[in-house]
């Protein structure tokens, strides 16, 4: 029921876990929440495929997510990222829910992921979908810093913060498509 309903996976992943050791349905609950503010962020660049009517629109709130955000910000148009953050969202949707089924009846089964190599599908997933964003100047000047700035700050900061050291990249990143929508 959860993943029909809270359909944004490290969301879900935090709630579970903070369930899973103990913690109170409040502390998960607000963990999830906190993960899942980030998608706020994404509204602003997705609100051109969204519908215009209130109640359409926050219903496709549902669905902004990572993946959907990212497959339909690198079109070239408004009807291709309409297209690209809709096919997104369902093929998501519907394979994330059969999963989650999945997992639930065959997981005791299947054993630990790492078995079968899956660990290395969620980083795989994020590396696919940062592709075509890298493919253009701001999104090489992003990436570059990004990763000069963890590589010098994941031996000495404590965990955690070099990836929030890391972010600060998109600074640099909107600068040079700044510089080059001004151009």
């Amino acid at each position: 029921v959860m993943s029909a309903l809270v359909f944004t996976g490290a969301s879900q992943f935090a709630a579970v876990s903070v369930v899973d050791t103990g913690g109170s349905g409040i502390a998960a609950v607000g963990s999830a929440l906190l993960l899942a503010a980030r998608n706020a962020l994404y509204g602003p660049v997705v609100a051109r495929v969204l519908p215009a009517a209130w109640i359409p629109r926050a219903s496709s709130a549902q669905f902004v997510i990572d993946e959907t955000t990212a497959m339909a910000s690198v079109q070239e148009t408004d009807d291709d990222a309409r297209d690209a953050f809709w096919w997104t969202a369902i093929w998501l949707w519907s394979l994330w829910n059969v999963g989650s089924i999945g997992g639930a009846l065959l997981g005791s089964v299947i054993g630990a992921p790492e078995t079968w190599g899956l660990d290395a599908a969620f980083p795989a997933a994020f590396v696919a979908l940062l592709a075509p964003h890298i493919r253009k100047r701001p999104g090489q000047a992003a990436a570059v810093v990004g990763a000069a700035l963890a590589v010098v700050f994941t031996p000495i900061a404590p965990a955690g913060v070099p990836l929030l050291v890391a972010a600060l990249a998109v600074i640099p990143g909107w600068l040079v498509g700044r510089r080059e929508a001004a151009a």
